[in-house]
């Protein structure tokens, strides 16, 4: 793959995810990071234009959606607050540990989109087998790793990273028994992008609070992981080989997903996060003479319109208007519906901060930029594949001196600062 082509299809991979993933810091939980990982997915099946991946490009965002959303259960504000300590044990510990919960977001979500675009007539990924066995990789590494062991990594809440753990084993055993090289080399890279950029991320969070800057800090560390991440799918799909699969996509295969990644994620996140309380509380922050309560009913029911009217047109645009059982989906319809996901989503966020009333969330503007940027690099990305195959020395390697990185970032981080606000102990 040439160089320049391969760096335009990691920034717009990258950007992406990392756009959603900062808006989904408004939502939070499963909904919130499922609704980011499928815009991430679908990124990369705009920079690969081929025919095939147009094929099942609902299935593959989500795909990338399931897998980026079950890491929404894995409960983190406590391992932030370890790398905002002084002790280097401490906080070391919580730059680790980040790693650890970046990625296992990126190698199941990089997992379950690779499998997804192995998956052919010829070589299907027994999805029932899949989900059962990654069911019972959950329970049993939770009861062992937690219940037996007791390795607790954020005393006292959930511990959920266990069975995500046991997920990612059951995911790779079946992928090494199935070949599935590919995939597998796709969710390492997905894996070590998330791990980094999560670590990464907070770093950059505490040297902003340090700085004095007047920014949300936080909202970098979640652009981090998503713009790491994505790059990180990115790559490891690029410099993978990949079997030509059909190039029509049956009519009765895209009815689930879309209704899914239209409708019942985003209507989740409109469930979850427009609640009333939370506006009125966000408006008197910064507007105490503001009539919250009238502002509220309106984002409110502004919101839940939108939502409704995109499942609505992506049902009759991508459904109810194709007559035929199988459907040659084009460029212009992939890259159509992207845009309104992540267009969507970014109003969504500018909604529910009530920046619309005022500058104070300057960050929310900057999603707008970002949208900006894609639509001009995605025009200028057209991708080739390069097979570089399985290295697991190399991947070794790799992890190592992430961790290495992880020291240095240590050492910086507690030489420029006092204790922070929000600071933890894992350790005394």
């Amino acid at each position: 793959m040439n160089n320049r082509q391969l760096l335009y299809a990691l920034l717009v991979a990258g950007i992406s995810l990392g756009t959603a993933w900062a808006i989904r810091g408004q939502f939070g939980h499963e909904q919130g990071a499922a609704w980011a990982g499928g815009i991430g997915g679908l990124s990369i099946v705009l920079v690969a234009k081929r025919k095939d991946w147009y094929a099942k490009a609902f299935q593959l965002a989500l795909a990338s959606a399931a897998g980026w959303g079950i890491g929404g259960i894995i409960s983190y504000g406590k391992v932030v607050g370890f790398a905002r300590g002084l002790e280097f044990g401490n906080v070391y510990y919580g730059f680790l540990m980040l790693g650890i919960i970046g990625g296992l977001f990126g190698l199941i979500g990089g997992g379950l989109f690779g499998l997804t675009l192995a998956s052919s007539r010829e070589k299907p990924v027994q999805w029932p087998q899949l989900i059962t066995e990654m069911t019972a990789g959950a329970i049993l590494f939770y009861y062992l790793l937690i219940e037996q062991l007791g390795w607790l990594m954020t005393p006292p809440r959930s511990e959920a990273w266990a069975a995500c753990f046991g997920m990612t084993v059951a995911l790779f055993w079946y992928m090494i028994r199935h070949k599935q090289r590919s995939a597998m080399r796709l969710a390492v890279f997905a894996g070590l992008g998330g791990g980094f950029g999560f670590a990464f991320g907070n770093f950059l969070q505490v040297m902003g609070n340090v700085s004095g800057i007047h920014f949300n800090f936080w909202n970098v560390m979640e652009y981090s992981i998503g713009f790491f991440g994505g790059a990180g799918m990115a790559y490891g799909t690029f410099t993978s080989e990949w079997e030509t699969t059909d190039t029509q996509a049956s009519r009765s295969q895209l009815l689930a997903p879309i209704v899914i990644l239209t409708l019942i994620i985003p209507f989740i996140v409109w469930d979850q996060s427009f609640k009333t309380e939370r506006l009125v509380e966000t408006i008197r922050s910064f507007d105490p003479l503001a009539d919250a309560a009238g502002v509220t009913t309106y984002v409110q029911w502004i919101a839940l319109l939108l939502v409704l009217a995109f499942a609505g047109y992506a049902l009759f645009r991508y459904y109810i208007q194709v007559k035929t059982p199988f459907w040659e989906i084009q460029y212009e319809d992939v890259q159509r519906f992207f845009f309104l996901n992540l267009g969507l989503y970014t109003i969504y966020s500018i909604l529910i901060t009530c920046a619309f009333m005022s500058l104070y969330r300057i960050e929310q503007y900057l999603y707008i930029l970002n949208l900006a940027v894609l639509g001009f690099l995605i025009k200028k990305t057209q991708a080739s594949f390069s097979d570089r195959g399985l290295n697991i020395s190399r991947w070794a390697v790799n992890f190592i001196f992430i961790v290495a990185i992880f020291a240095i970032l240590t050492a910086v981080a507690i030489s420029t600062h006092g204790e922070l606000n929000g600071a933890n102990r894992r350790f005394e």
